[in-house]
Order: C-alpha cells, then structure tokens, then sequence
C-alpha cells in the first residue's frame, strides 16, 4: 500500500509542486526537480501540496521520501521536513475512531516510466533495443512505455489466515453475542496490540489465526461467555489497514535501493517499483534472501512462458532481492513468432529456446537451423537439423537463424492469355499442350492458335522461346507438345496483333464521341448508337472523313459524302464505315434557337418578348410593350446588353432545363403514368442522367475562358498592374424620346438576345459623390447650376479635382467639366444625375533629406549661372 502511496505522491510531487513554483521555477523540467529551492516555496504553496498529499492517504514520512526518491537533496529533504511540521493540517490524517470501517482502499500504481523521468537517463527508455540488436526477452515486463501489467497486490481479498502479523498492522477485533465490544489497535514497534481495559498482548511473529487464539484466550477472562462448550459470546479478529514493509532490491536493476511497500507486495511488486533488472541483470536466477538465508530462486521466464504464478513469492520485512548478472545469452532470428536474445540455464537445449522463441513462423524451414557459435579463438558454423533440437545444447554467445522455404514451386506450370482458366496447374510427368488447355478449359474465341508461345526454363536458369501452332496439333499435322516443370504457356489474342478499332462522330447528334468498330457498320447505325439527331441536324450535309492512303503525303483525308434519310431507315446502297472514320453531321443553314429581349419599367406591358426578326429595333419593342406610361421618365431610359463574357447557356443546356421542368412536371402530374409517359421518362432520364461525352461542354466554355484569359494577359502586360474587373453586362445610354419621335434612326438601336430597356419613373433628385465635404442626395432644381447643388454638399474638400468633376445622368452619358481661359464650364444638371468629383490622391509630404538635396541643388545652379555671368 505504501508503495502505491508513493506512486501516486511521485506524480503530486511532481505535478502539484510543479504547478505552484514561482515563474522562475515553473519551466523546470523533470530531470530539474533536483534544483528546488524549498525556501522559494512560500506558505501556501507548501499547504496545498500538503492538502493534496493528505487526500492521498499520505503521511509525512512518505512525502519526504518520495521526494527524496525524485532526487531532491538531503538539504532541502530537511527544510522541507520543518516546513511541514509547522503547517496546521497533517499527512497522517489522525487516529481512526473505534467506529471507522475496515475497509481497505486500493492504490493504483503508476507507469515507471513517470516515477524515474529525470533519474534514469534517458537513453535507459530504449534500453530493449541497442544498436539494431534484437530486443532481449522479458526485459519489457517490468520496465515499457505501454505497459498494463502492474502486479500490483489486490487489498479488497480476505486476509490469508497464515499472514503473519507484524509492527505497523492495525486489527479490528470485534466481540459479539452476550456481550459487544469493538476495539482498534496496531500492533507496536514491541510486536503488542494494546486493549482498552484488557493491556498488552503478543502478537508479532503470529499468523492470524494464532493471534485470534491468543487474544482470544486474554478476553476470555474479561468475558466469560467466550468459555465452556456452549459459549454465548464470540470473538473475530479481522486486519485492517495492512502494514508496510522494507525491501532492499540489489544488483542489476534499474533502480537499486530500499522501497517501503504493503506487507501484500510480491517479488514481481518490488521488481515493477525498481523498473526491473537492467540490461545487464539475470531474468532466470533472480534470488530472495531472508535473514541472511536464500529462501527462492525465482525464474521470471517461468512466468512469462508457463504463466506458473507460484513463483511469485510474498516479501517480508527486510527481505533482499538480489539480481546477478545475466547467465548466457542467446540469439534467435529469421523465421520464428519471437525473434529475440534469450537468457539460457545450464543444459537446456535448442528446442527449449525454441519454445522461448514461440516456435516456428508458418514459411519456416524446419528441417534445418543454422548456428553460429563462439569457440576459444574463433567463430564456427553449425547446422542443426530437426531430429537433433532436443540435444543439441545451447551455448551462450549463440546465434541461431531460422530460415524460410524457398520461394518458388516443386511442380507448378502456368498457362496465360486467351483461355477460360488461366493460371498455375500442378505438373505432371507426360502432361502436353492439349492436356494442358483441356484442364483451362479450352481456349477462348479470340485465340490466335497459328502462334502459341512456351517460355521454358533451362537447368541453368536461362530461358528459351518455342513456337507451336496449336491448329495443326488439332488437325492431327504436328504432334502434341510435351511440357516441362515452370513452362509458360502464351496464348495470345487476335486483337493483340492488331491496333484497336474505334470511329468517332461528331455535330448534330445527341452524344457525339467515339464508339467501338464493328463490321459491316453504316453511318445510320454510328448515328443510331450516338442518340439520333438533333432537330439542327441537316440530312443533306453528313460526310465521312475517312485517313488517306495517298504514297505522297499530300492528302490527308477522303471526304466521302452520305446521304441518310430523316428517319435513319434502311437504304439501297448503304456505305459501311471502315475503322477510324470519322462521322460529321453539320446545321441546318440559318438555324438559330429563339432570342429573347425584356423591358422593364413605366411600360403599359412590362416582360420578355420574342425578337421576331434581325432588324427589331427598340422602338418596335415599345411598341409592342403598348408604350410608356404617363409616369415615365424617357430621359433615364437605359439598355442593358451582355458583353462578350456573358455566360450564354448553350442549346445543349438549354435543352436539358426544359427537359427537366417537363420531367417534373410528368412526375408531379401523373402518379399513375400511362405506357407512353412512362417510356417518355425513361427517355428523358437516360439523356440526362446517362453517361455522355463531356468533350462537347467543355468546347462551348473554351471561347469565354480564352477570352477572361486575354484580358487577364494584357492587364498584366503593363507597367502598372490593375486589376480588371470582368463584366456579363454593361448599360449603354440611349436617348428614347429621340427614338420614339423618330423610329428606325441612328439612335434606334437593334435588338440583342438578352437586351433589357429599363424604363424608369420620373427622377427629382440628385446624388453627390466625391471629395465633398458630405456626401448626399439633394432634391433636383430647374434651371440650377452645378456649384449650386456642390453648395448644397458642403463645398468642395480640399484634395477635390475640381476641374475634373464630372455628371453621370440617369441614362448612363457622361458629361465633364470644360474649361474656356480661366474659367470652368460645369455641364447642366438632370433628375437622377450624380455628380462626381475626383480626389488629388493623398499629399506626399518631403522629407528633411529630400529638402535639403533639392535645396543644394538650387544653390549650385544659382552659383554656375553667376559665374557665367561673371565672365561675360
């Protein structure tokens, strides 16, 4: 138990202590927990660790030696010892109540690797592992990063009752019956339990049942029901909190010393808290000595391999684990399930390290182990075959390597390519070709019989090529092959001995692309198979491109013309495609998809409309809108066109969102489709959700790519890089009571697909922006100049352009101030313009440097132009 107190003060300690050191002291490492300075630590720091150590179950004593484990000098061990003794809470908690319960808390121990950071060098945490060596066996049990063996002893057990009491146990001894009476005691230093009203009694050196009789037989004169063959009273004597004991662990371990653990703690207790032996310590000769006397032996590898745990025997007060220097070692490599370095004992031999190891791997050699093994001058190499494991003796410095099987087959042929079986058959002595194929089930219809190759090994491993034609075996005109162990057996195929055919068709078809060669195919099937025409397509305009065969290089293609029928019937003379043509379908001349135009605004009839023909003009869509209304305002009319990097959705897009509203529309109206709805679904599901070639869209999307690139290329090109902001659209500034008083002029502009006229109500304001004093909108007034409403802003700021103002009206014209000698011309005022007025940019002030260079400068000038003056 005191161990487990320890571990857990071990991770308070260094924790706790940690967390409440002064700054100067808080970026310690572990390995610094030796530098502490007790006097740095003020009042409360030191009572809270002490709080934190009495919830632990902690006494005093047990903090400062764990502390002093830690490495904490002996300086400082004793002024921490005074500071705790002047706090006003202890770490023994005081004595239990006659009434407290017998229970027994279990500690939980700590990973080692916590307890000796900063004490065991660091290299010691590799230690299972040196210099590419294979990790020696069992050394990871007490001592590894991840373990979760413990073999911490379990304190909620009944007490043994052959334990034997000693100094420091605490009994509960209860009286029940007749008479009641509890009492607590522990035994002291003297080996006596010490009873309210009844004195002293021996106990130490008893078990428990002994002790039960002994005290049993002093109460007796106390309580007289306990006597005579029909007592009344009875007597139980339990143990309490377990004692602790003393023991010195020696030798080859990783933390030699003397640790304080439960009287419960086992060898495998004091080897866990000691990190267990080194590298250099015995796992198989471990030995416990008690009173001077060697009372075990322990043989961990016994334990490890066995599982026997009566091996794991209980310490008393003082015991002495001794661990000696490994005896001999061995290494185990290759092919076995625990390829290590194995301590040995005196006449064991290699099927006991074989056992060690976990025995052979499953691609094993097991017939032979070769050994190297050191003799007086030299090296010496051994084979040990499998009749001699049992005895043949292991010798310390052995190494023993475990082979694999050889990787490759004793009777294994292999028969590939253009058979419904390929792969490896078992070989046979007279086993032939047709033997052979017969047991891959024949070979398949695209087989190349006239050439079948066997790639056939020598003895001395080169390899030779035999051709066989397999028809004439078949035909009885060659004979049959024999075949060797390791033949390959090629079958080839007939399409490996040509390129393979494909033709392509492209243009007015619903999927055009590239589709498989077959003979006798026409360009009526090639069309059928890429989803029929489109309604663009035209019949009279479809040509084959067929590869030219022309010796001299100047024909690259055969233009072949086709005639087909609208509806791809059968016809007289069909032409048949050869590989690699390609189909063509072009458009129909003149044929173009409906172009809309909107308007929008103080129109009696505001919508979309249709452009009837190529010379629509704005008016005629006035027209046809019914007007403008009496609200209009002409003067602010604007028409919004898309540029040239307008996203126009293609015919094929087009066509897929009708598609989809009419698929909806057939699925949300008809819960119960007829036949011919239900083949229409089915249709329009397949053209838009089947697999198409998408070569198509991204052609209609590369002319707007080349051109945002361009732009982009020439922003760059120059001196000063400004980013340009690509725009779909752009409003061009019409004049609309000029177009409606004279339809069909200059000023009547013609209708574009996606063209909006915007319309607006009647405008009365005016909008300031700039450098103003304060930005704004103000109400327009008639026959008001432009400083009037720069007036109504504020003014001009004073980095204002004032020269450069200009007015945007409603319609989207530009008017800039002029200038005539002196003076500046503003240009009139609208509803709905907006003045701008630019800024001078910021003032860049000179600096003292600037000043003075442009000053001395002036000077020199000043002075040359006097000496020349001077000399004339």
């Amino acid at each position: 138990m005191i161990l487990s107190k320890f571990l857990i003060l071990n991770r308070l300690f260094i924790i706790g202590v940690l967390a409440i050191l002064p700054l100067g002291l808080s970026a310690q490492s572990l390995g610094d927990i030796s530098a502490i300075k007790v006097d740095d630590l003020s009042d409360q720091q030191i009572q809270v660790l002490m709080n934190r150590a009495a919830e632990a179950g902690l006494s005093e004593e047990e903090l400062l030696q764990m502390a002093q484990l830690r490495g904490v000098p002996d300086s400082e061990i004793d002024k921490l010892k005074d500071r705790l003794a002047g706090m006003v809470i202890g770490l023994d908690g005081g004595q239990k109540s006659s009434s407290a319960s017998s229970k027994r808390s279990p500690r939980r121990q700590i990973g080692f690797n916590e307890i000796a950071r900063g004490i065991i060098p660091e290299e010691a945490e590799t230690a299972t592992a040196v210099s590419g060596e294979e990790p020696i066996f069992g050394l990871d049990l007490f001592y590894n990063k991840d373990r979760r063996l413990t073999f911490e002893p379990n304190l909620n057990m009944a007490t043994p009752r052959n334990y034997i009491l000693g100094p420091g146990d605490e009994l509960y001894i209860d009286v029940y019956g007749q008479s009641e009476q509890f009492y607590e005691a522990s035994v002291t230093p003297e080996g006596q339990v010490i009873l309210d009203n009844i004195g002293p009694i021996n106990v130490s050196g008893l078990s428990l049942d002994e002790a039960t009789a002994v005290i049993k037989n002093r109460l007796s004169a106390f309580y007289t029901g306990m006597r005579g063959s029909q007592p009344n009273t009875f007597l139980q004597v339990n143990l309490g909190n377990v004692r602790t004991i003393k023991v010195n662990l020696i030798g080859e371990v990783r933390l030699p010393g003397t640790f304080t653990l439960s009287a419960f703690s086992t060898v495998f207790n004091a080897l866990y808290a000691a990190g267990g032996p080194n590298r250099n310590g015995t796992l198989r000769k471990i030995k416990l000595i008690r009173r001077n006397k060697e009372i075990a032996e322990i043989d961990i590898y016994d334990f490890l391999i066995n599982g026997n745990p009566s091996l794991n025997v209980t310490l008393q007060d003082q015991d002495v684990i001794m661990v000696q220097p490994y005896l001999e070692r061995v290494t185990v490599s290759g092919a076995v399930k625990r390829p290590r370095i194995f301590e040995i004992m005196p006449g064991e031999s290699f099927a006991d390290i074989l056992t060690y190891a976990g025995g052979f791997t499953d691609n094993a050699y097991r017939e032979r182990v070769g050994v190297t093994r050191m003799t007086d001058t030299e090296k010496a190499v051994s084979d040990i075959y499998d009749e001699q494991f049992s005895i043949f003796l292991a010798k310390g410095g052995d190494r023993y390597q475990v082979g694999e099987v050889l990787d490759r087959y004793t009777n294994r042929i292999q028969i590939k390519g253009s058979v419904y079986r390929p792969g490896n058959y078992a070989f046979q002595e007279g086993l032939t070709l047709l033997g052979l194929i017969r047991k891959a089930d024949g070979v398949s219809g695209e087989a190349y019989k006239k050439r079948i190759n066997i790639l056939r090994t020598n003895e001395d491993l080169s390899t030779k090529m035999l051709q066989i034609d397999l028809e004439a075996i078949e035909d009885g005109r060659s004979p049959d092959v024999l075949l060797q162990k390791e033949d390959v057996v090629q079958v080839p195929s007939v399409y490996q001995l040509s390129e393979e055919y494909y033709v392509k068709v492209s243009g007015e078809v619903l999927f055009p692309g590239t589709y498989p060669f077959s003979r006798e195919m026409t360009a009526e099937d090639l069309i059928l198979m890429a989803g029929g025409l489109k309604e663009a397509a035209s019949v009279d305009d479809v040509e084959i491109a067929r590869r030219s065969t022309d010796p001299d290089g100047k024909e690259y293609s055969s233009i072949i013309p086709v005639p087909i029928g609208q509806d791809l019937g059968l016809s007289e003379n069909p032409v048949s495609l050869v590989p690699f043509d390609h189909l063509t379908v072009r458009r129909k001349t003149n044929f173009s998809l409906e172009r809309m135009a909107s308007i929008e605004g103080q129109v009696k009839a505001p919508g979309t409309f249709a452009i009837r023909d190529a010379e629509e003009r704005i008016s005629d869509l006035i027209e046809r809108a019914g007007g403008l209304t009496a609200f209009a305002y002409p003067e602010g009319a604007t028409l919004i066109r898309r540029t040239e990097f307008y996203q126009t959705a293609s015919e094929n897009i087009r066509k897929e969102r009708n598609l989809l509203n009419l698929l909806e529309r057939l699925n949300r109206e008809n819960a119960e489709p007829t036949e011919s709805q239900k083949q229409m679904i089915d249709r329009i599901n397949a053209y838009l959700f089947g697999e198409r070639d998408s070569s198509q869209y991204d052609r209609e999307e590369s002319v707007i790519n080349a051109r945002r690139t361009l732009l982009n290329e020439i922003s760059a090109s120059k001196d000063e890089v400004i980013p340009i902001k690509i725009k779909e659209t752009e409003a061009i500034a019409i004049n609309l009571e000029e177009i409606i008083r004279n339809p069909g002029s200059k000023f009547d502009l013609i209708l574009e697909e996606g063209d909006i006229l915007s319309v607006p109500r009647q405008l009365q304001t005016v909008r300031l922006r700039g450098d103003v004093i304060y930005p704004t909108t103000v109400r327009h007034e008639p026959y008001r100049l432009l400083p009037y409403y720069i007036n109504r802003a504020g003014g001009f700021d004073s980095r204002a352009k004032r020269k450069r103002t200009y007015v945007v009206y409603a319609n989207g014209e530009v008017a800039r101030t002029k200038n005539f000698l002196f003076f500046n011309v503003y240009p009139h005022v609208e509803p709905g313009s907006e003045i701008i007025v630019p800024t001078k940019g910021p003032r860049i002030p000179i600096r003292p440097g600037d000043l003075v260079g442009l000053t001395t400068g002036l000077a020199t000038i000043a002075l040359v132009i006097t000496q020349i003056l001077n000399n004339r």
